[in-house]
């Protein structure tokens, strides 16, 4: 899902509002922007796609890893 500047915060807030947990929001976080279509793309043109998929993979794993760490520890 592709999110202009900035507006992570308030939608993350509507989402947590509704009963979102804290460490999904954290994960969402770390991994929309450098997630995004057009940050894959530019990516994509200077890295390469071998590398692009590499990034991807380990920003997913390590944005899932932090979310599941954190609401573990924030209840």
């Amino acid at each position: 899902m592709y999110f202009a500047t900035l507006t992570e915060v308030p939608i993350l807030q509507g989402l947590i509002g509704s009963g979102m947990g804290k460490g999904p929001a954290l994960a969402l976080l770390l991994a929309g922007p450098a997630l995004s279509l057009p940050s894959m793309l530019v990516l994509r043109s200077i890295m390469g796609t071998k590398k692009t998929v590499i990034y991807v993979v380990m920003v997913v794993l390590i944005s899932t890893f932090c979310g599941i760490v954190f609401g573990n520890i924030v209840k």
